[in-house]
């Protein structure tokens, strides 16, 4: 038998990767982040426990690389829905409606995420980080700013705020509540982005919880659909 090519390793890493990730959100979102272990993300990803130190220096970095790569999946796929725009108020609506509906969706994974930050460790930087961010500043950006590098933290810190907010356990603030400051921050027209059902408390657009798959996937034709 000949030997694997060197892309065809890669390919097999990179499902490798992939399948932990998916692995990590779906368990932290079932049990939360304590009762979460490596060797059960491992099993659930049907991985060797050893490849979970090779790509991943412990279970935190893990975490926090799912919990971005869910965020910045979630965001690329609400600002690049159609119909397709290059408003940028519209994008701006987009980005915090995604971000929210995550924290009314997934409050306990959200909850778990903001605890981690709090750490010792703190923010541990990623690339799925890296694409979150830079998806935030293109749309600040867009949005109209003049110093992006001041605008895009203040963005990230108001967001990560209305997170802390909507899933705090005991007290959480409703989303549309949070979504009605951060528009007028940023001075959106409520019927931008995904507006909140006038009768409900879903805050923005009801989605299938159990639809994450698709941000993880090992199948580049499920990527792209």
């Amino acid at each position: 038998m000949s030997p694997r090519s060197a892309l065809v390793n890669e390919e097999l890493r990179r499902r490798s990767k992939e399948r932990l990730l998916h692995a990590a959100v779906e368990l932290v979102d079932e049990r939360g982040y304590d009762a979460t272990t490596l060797g059960d993300i491992a099993d659930r990803a049907g991985s060797a426990r050893g490849l979970v130190s090779y790509y991943f220096p412990g279970k935190r970095q893990l975490v926090q690389s799912a919990v971005h790569r869910l965020m910045h999946r979630t965001l690329e796929e609400a600002l690049e829905r159609e119909p397709r725009t290059d408003d940028g108020g519209e994008r701006m609506a987009r980005a915090i409606d995604a971000i929210l509906g995550l924290a009314r969706d997934r409050p306990v994974l959200m909850r778990q995420h903001m605890a981690g930050l709090l750490q010792a460790e703190g923010f541990l930087p990623c690339p799925e980080q890296r694409r979150l961010a830079e998806l935030l500043s293109d749309t600040v950006a867009r949005h109209g700013s003049r110093d992006v590098e001041s605008d895009y933290p203040m963005l990230r810190a108001l967001l990560m705020g209305a997170v802390y907010a909507a899933v705090m356990p005991g007290a959480p603030m409703s989303v549309p509540m949070l979504r009605a400051e951060l528009f007028k921050r940023y001075r959106l027209d409520w019927e931008m982005g995904v507006p909140p059902d006038p009768g409900g408390t879903g805050g923005t657009k009801e989605r299938d919880r159990t639809d994450m798959a698709r941000f993880f996937a090992t199948d580049p034709e499920t990527q792209s659909k």
